[in-house]
């Protein structure tokens, strides 16, 4: 099986997909600038490694996630991202 690395924004943001017991995850990394993303399912964010600053769907105040924090993201949103320093993620999918 080959590992499936998908790259965003002119490859300032890249991720691994994978499968496994736990279920449909990826794995990636976030060079520092500002992005947004959409999601078509619902996301379990977890900071690995720096920190990201989440604007949430419905919400008008960004929040910091520090390493080993995790936020929600549902299905068929958009969520704003602010990256100050490269940074580690895990994104499990349900």
């Amino acid at each position: 099986m080959s590992l499936q690395v998908n790259s965003y924004f002119d490859d300032a943001v890249k991720s691994i997909a994978l499968e496994n017991a736990e279920g449909t995850s990826t794995v990636g990394v976030m060079s520092i600038g500002d992005y947004e993303f959409g999601t078509s399912q619902r996301e379990y964010m977890t900071v690995v490694s720096g920190s990201l600053t989440i604007l949430l769907p419905g919400e008008t105040e960004w929040k910091t996630f520090a390493k080993g924090e995790t936020f929600i993201v549902e299905a068929n949103q958009k969520f704003g991202v602010k990256v100050t320093e490269t940074t580690a993620y895990l994104c499990r999918y349900e």
